[in-house]
């Protein structure tokens, strides 16, 4: 049985939410000295060697045999263009934007696995969770406008944007393929290792038929890949795997919604990125209609484990 929420795994989620909200900001800060489509690629490859060493010499995993070219193949494939995405769309628009865009996959995650597995369907609250979701999104692309010429978002903003949500929804999409398939029970590092590895080969395939392959060796580049790398792509995935092992994933999701906070605020305060009143209320409409979903599927499980724990003769 899998243990309640206690003061450990707030400690580790709030460490892995900070993580996962500064990496837009550590790759949008040396874009000028290496392409974000170039950072991508060479994190990942980097990081898959870090996963496979980490996996077969030290935890001593057993992979599972025939799960690449199947649901690995396109596990990693959703993963690895959802890393595109990202690091196209953070040419085009904001860390801010990126990170309230990027993580609504839980709400594409909680679609599709209601309509791929029947004991996942969402309840009216959570349809509600989504629709709230869904105006926050659209409150951020509709309200500039509506504001007049001098508030409305510039194209490149719009398609980064775009971009990005593209991106959740790979996210979502990918969430999903782990948990409907044989990929669920395979370790988590050898899942981590397929879809690092289709990442950086995609990545670097891309940044060499369009020449994006400059880089400028700085120590900030160094700095902002080494932390990538190692903390974002190796440890913090693994962490996270690793807690979902002992945790409840409903209880975990909601405290992982403490990462678009981080994230807006990384972008405000390293890059200065523009929080208009706009932004900020779509994005918190985002936030609340994530945490909707979550909740409801947090109190229906916990209705279950209550439900587990009555004696037989309490429910005569």
């Amino acid at each position: 049985m899998k243990r309640p929420i206690d003061t450990t795994a707030i400690a580790v989620m709030i460490l892995l939410c900070l993580i996962w909200g500064l990496q837009q900001s550590a790759m949008k800060i040396v874009a000028d000295s290496v392409d974000p489509m170039l950072q991508i690629g060479l994190r990942s490859a980097c990081a898959a060697l870090i996963v496979l060493a980490l996996s077969r010499v030290f935890l001593r995993d057993r992979w599972h045999r025939g799960l690449f070219l199947g649901p690995g193949l396109l596990a990693g494939a959703l993963f690895a263009l959802e890393f595109l995405l990202v690091a196209e769309g953070l040419r085009w628009t904001t860390a801010s934007h990126m990170a309230v865009f990027l993580y609504t996959a839980p709400i594409f995650a909680a679609i599709g696995l209601h309509v791929a597995q029947p004991d996942e369907r969402m309840g009216a609250v959570q349809w509600v969770g989504v629709a709230i979701t869904f105006v926050g999104v659209a409150a951020i692309f509709v309200l500039p406008e509506l504001r007049g010429p001098g508030a409305a978002l510039t194209p490149g903003l719009v398609l980064g944007d775009v971009l990005g949500l593209a991106a959740g929804v790979c996210w979502g999409m990918t969430t999903v393929v782990i948990r409907t398939t044989r990929v669920s029970e395979a370790p988590p590092a050898q899942t981590l290792f397929y879809q690092l590895v289709i990442a950086g080969a995609a990545a670097l395939g891309f940044c060499t038929l369009t020449g994006r392959l400059s880089l400028e060796p700085t120590p900030a580049v160094m700095v902002s890949l080494s932390f990538q790398t190692i903390v974002v792509c190796s440890l913090s995935f693994l962490v996270w795997f690793r807690m979902l092992q002992i945790y409840r994933s409903s209880r975990l999701g909601v405290l992982s919604f403490m990462t678009p906070v981080f994230g807006v605020v990384s972008g405000a305060v390293l890059l200065g990125d523009a929080l208009t009143s706009e932004f900020l209320l779509g994005g918190a409409l985002v936030l609340v209609g994530m945490i909707v979903v979550q909740a409801q599927e947090w109190i229906i499980s916990r209705r279950a484990l209550r439900a587990d724990r009555v004696p037989m003769c309490e429910r005569a």
